[in-house]
């Protein structure tokens, strides 16, 4: 029997400025989808603050036949406001979304009630029955906010049982993390598919700043390795890609399902990765 092919998709966020957006539409966009993914992912700022230009990336992008899958939170929107976007991506032919809690929007404090992902999942569900192919979040090394292991896990689950498809992991460099964790939900009765989350290194000093806040752990080496490269730009970043493709190899190789890269609105890193892999 033939080996199935790894589903491989790409993450881009809204850009702030127009001339962002024209890269993201006229560089990046048409560089990655020569790569062939399943869809591309376009993020949600906190609490919906990027709702207007994530509806109109994903709207161009969906425009141009490519597959592309919004994310979504309720942030601080009411029913009426997330039901109407819902119902505007299913008008432009959107079937896929990346149902997430989302951060607390800015300035609300502990104000506002937070809508976690499992509630969200059942909304779109009693509204739209199967028309979306819902993705959800997964943390290998864990939610920094979560009481346990093993209430993470079943997290995890309640989002599943509430009708998502399968789930995008937070982004890691652990691989044992994350094969460890497909096991635990797999004794926990998850049997979805769930797909490995890689960053490239493209900036190290903010990598580092999204692991300190998202719990993901950078190994040590790696940190020793690219602190004793500063100041070589080119240096750091052909190592950074050769840790990147090691990691999805291993990934890969070991019954991984597929990855989806969390590109930051760069092509060069994750093009690279991608052919040395082998799947371009």
């Amino acid at each position: 029997m033939a080996k199935q092919k790894p589903r491989i998709s790409f993450e881009f966020f809204p850009p702030k400025t127009e001339a962002g957006m024209d890269k993201l539409l006229n560089t990046v966009n048409p560089a990655l989808n020569e790569l062939n993914p399943a869809f591309f992912s376009v993020t949600y700022g906190a609490g919906g603050s990027t709702r207007d230009t994530t509806l109109d990336v994903v709207s161009a992008i969906a425009e141009k036949g490519i597959d592309v899958a919004p994310h979504l939170s309720f942030g601080g929107d009411d029913e009426n406001s997330v039901g109407n976007l819902l119902d505007t991506y299913r008008e432009r032919g959107i079937k896929r979304l990346v149902a997430l809690r989302g951060d607390r929007p800015s300035g609300f404090g502990h104000s506002t009630h937070m809508v976690y992902a499992n509630e969200l999942v059942a909304f779109v569900r009693e509204r739209h029955g199967d028309h979306f192919q819902i993705e959800v979040a997964a943390y290998p090394e864990i939610h920094p906010e979560a009481e346990s292991y093993d209430t993470d896990v079943q997290f995890l689950k309640g989002k599943f049982d509430a009708g998502a498809n399968s789930a995008i992991t937070q982004f890691f460099y652990n691989v044992e993390a994350y094969f460890y964790f497909l096991d635990r939900c797999a004794d926990a009765g998850i049997d979805g598919p769930i797909y490995a989350g890689v960053m490239p290194f493209i900036n190290f000093d903010n990598i580092q700043r999204f692991a300190s806040n998202t719990g993901a752990e950078i190994p040590r080496w790696v940190c020793k390795r690219m602190e004793s490269l500063r100041g070589n730009e080119e240096d750091m970043q052909k190592f950074g890609v050769d840790v990147v493709t090691q990691l999805c190899q291993t990934l890969l190789e070991n019954g991984c399902p597929g990855i989806h890269f969390y590109t930051m609105n760069q092509v060069e890193p994750t093009q690279q990765i991608y052919s040395n892999l082998g799947l371009a």
